[in-house]
């Protein structure tokens, strides 16, 4: 072949061509996002609208049927769903996969718009976005203290550590769990409203006509001009109070005739606690191509600055933090990786009795790996455990070419003719052979990236990974292999071999025997042979029809999530108490690090009052396994269960 012949006669430019892959795969290594999974996320626009103040019912009727009349419109829908609870409108829409997922959200927004009108004044302009799995916090931090109330933790969390975290490389966005906010709250006297004829209505467009701000111009003057500025907004307590609410003549009702006026908070319903005290969660969003370790990483050393400076009485904690099993799961299958690569180095070793002939096929693993990693970038993939789990695969796949070569250059060699003239003519032979072999292989996996079911998406990345390393493995073997042939392997090599290594070969042709004489006795005992493979094959589909099946297996990642739900129409009160009750069970058991949980948390809309959740972090070492602290008769599900009778807690293995 051409290019075989090219590599032996220029052995500098075989070299730097192989170099010049490495370059290329470790420009991938260093760029490529890590991941726990491949993102197979469909593509999905949510479209939020908040309704303050508005029941569930009013939200359905007013809000999201008139959104959905004008959304089910929109081409390339796969699916629609909507979720109505007080205040807040969800509408979520599934497209095609082969839908562009930013047309379908500025279709959704255009769609929006014509649909405004029919919709009442009083919302806030519906908020359209992409749904992404990257949009969720990949590590929550828990602001807590016993001598600082929550209004004075969200202050601190929000003038330094949101404004600090958001600067660290790769962070997308930081929001804030169970903050709450100054704000004025009214308290109305509802028979003194009645006594003065006063309706929730008139003190609510007096609030809207008196406390604005609007624009109001300029004086130009000869030589200076100044800007009018109006200070029409309301922002003391005594501020509101005097707020007229009707006159009558000389007779004014103020806000402080039917009722008052306080500095509280927002929101009076959302509660979060780390370990039991009041506490604030830090969520840090990373951006969707960003390596989560390091971002994990810079987050860390940035609170290390911090630290310094946070006010005494004041701490921190990360109840969540996803990079800690990715970074052990992607750590551990390296490992695997470098363990297969020595075990292949080593069973070539002790079959070919020869370190030069073995360089030969282990520098080909190295190369095809490295470089499929600047594939992978090329195609925007990430490195997760399912390419690393093709990578482990290849290993034993990227040698076969490359030993195939250095097999029929060495049989040359070892009949005498000289190994440069053994290289042209070993590559002649086997040239459009070897590539043969690689098209099968790439036959069998390359089909799997073409898959569209959520299952078979998952394995597209495996496709090409595997595919791609094999591919590159030929182009090695044709190329490097046989230059490196010509110029490493020497005529009767064979000469020096180890005593260890030969002793190994006598082992090896006794075993040989032991399988001539099966084989034997299985040619005279045919139907014997087809009972038992008969056999096998029924007790395969039996195992196979009596195993469970999951999308995915069961993982302990050191974490898991509490989910407590009370009766509909629960206060945030009440479910703070049964909260409480879950608290006392989490912090008893042995095996858990530190938690946080929160009723009520607002992400993207008001906080549902029924709802509280919690973040568990467990111990790291000497511990049982998560199942066996969830499940079991003394399990968190089971005492729970026989615990809390006023709510449903779930805890959910992640």
């Amino acid at each position: 072949m051409k290019l075989s012949e090219v590599s032996i006669k220029r052995p500098v430019l075989a070299t730097m061509m192989s170099l010049l892959l490495i370059l290329f795969g470790l420009v991938g290594v260093f760029r490529l996002p890590v991941r726990e999974l491949p993102d197979i996320d469909p593509p999905i626009v949510n479209v939020q609208t908040i309704y303050p103040g508005a029941s569930a019912q009013v939200i359905e009727t007013q809000v999201t049927e008139p959104l959905e009349d004008t959304l089910t419109s929109v081409e390339g829908i796969k699916k629609l769903t909507s979720e109505n609870r007080e205040q807040l409108s969800s509408i979520t829409i599934e497209f095609d996969l082969s839908e562009d997922v930013d047309v379908a959200a500025q279709d959704v927004r255009d769609r929006i718009a014509r649909a405004r009108g029919r919709l009442p004044d009083d919302i806030e302009e519906p908020i359209v976005s992409k749904q992404d799995a990257d949009a969720n916090p990949s590590l929550w931090i828990a602001l807590f203290s016993e001598k600082f109330s929550t209004l004075e933790l969200t202050t601190i969390a929000e003038n330094l550590f949101k404004d600090r975290l958001q600067t660290v490389s790769g962070v997308s966005s930081v929001i804030l769990g169970g903050s709450k906010r100054f704000a004025i709250r009214i308290y109305l006297d509802a028979q003194k409203m009645a006594a003065r004829g006063i309706t929730v209505l008139d003190i609510d467009r007096a609030l809207k006509e008196q406390s604005v701000e609007l624009p109001s111009g300029r004086v130009e003057g000869f030589q200076r001009e100044l800007s009018i500025e109006t200070r029409g907004q309301l922002k003391t307590t005594a501020e509101f109070n005097n707020l007229v609410i009707r006159s009558t003549g000389d007779d004014f009702v103020r806000l402080g005739d039917v009722g008052r006026a306080e500095i509280g908070v927002e929101d009076e319903r959302s509660v979060a606690r780390y370990n039991g005290k009041p506490a604030v969660g830090i969520g840090v969003i990373k951006q969707s191509k960003a390596n989560i370790i390091d971002v994990a990483q810079g987050i860390k050393e940035e609170l290390q600055r911090i630290k310094p400076i946070i006010p005494e009485g004041i701490n921190y904690n990360i109840p969540y933090d996803e990079s800690i099993y990715i970074e052990k799961s992607i750590k551990e299958v390296w490992i695997t990786l470098a363990v297969a690569f020595f075990l292949v180095v080593f069973v070539i070793y002790i079959f070919l009795h020869n370190f030069r002939a073995t360089l030969i096929p282990s520098v080909t693993i190295p190369i095809s790996i490295i470089a499929t990693f600047g594939v992978l970038y090329m195609f925007g993939y990430s490195i997760n455990i399912v390419t690393m789990l093709a990578f482990v695969l290849a290993i034993g796949l990227v040698v076969d070419d490359a030993i195939v070569v250095l097999e029929n250059i060495h049989r040359h060699i070892e009949n005498g003719m000289a190994p440069m003239n053994a290289a042209f003519l070993g590559m002649k032979e086997i040239g459009f052979a070897v590539i043969a072999t690689t098209v099968a292989l790439v036959a069998v996996f390359l089909p799997m990236a073409f898959q569209t079911s959520d299952t078979g998406r998952l394995f597209i990345e495996f496709a090409v990974a595997i595919s791609f390393s094999v591919i590159i493995s030929t182009f090695v073997a044709l190329s490097l292999a046989p230059m490196m042939c010509a110029r490493l392997l020497k005529p009767h090599a064979d000469n020096e071999k180890q005593s260890i290594l030969m002793k190994f070969e006598v082992w090896l042709n006794r075993r040989r025997k032991g399988y001539q004489r099966m084989l034997g006795w299985t040619l005279r005992h045919n139907s014997v042979v087809l009972v038992i493979c008969v056999m096998v094959v029924a007790a395969t589909f039996y195992f196979y029809s009596n195993l469970e099946s999951d999308f995915l297996p069961e993982e302990d990642k050191g974490r898991l999530f509490c989910i407590a739900i009370s009766p509909q129409g629960s206060t945030s009160e009440y479910t703070n108490r049964m909260v409480r009750k879950m608290e006392k069970i989490i912090e008893s058991t042995p095996e858990v690090q530190g938690f946080f949980t929160a009723v009520a948390l607002a992400r993207g809309g008001p906080g549902q009052a029924s709802q509280g959740l919690s973040f568990i972090r467990l111990k790291e070492e000497k511990r049982r396994h998560v199942r066996d602290i969830v499940g079991g008769p003394k399990g968190l599900g089971a005492q729970f269960f026989s615990t809390i009778e006023g709510a449903l807690v779930i805890p959910i293995i992640p």
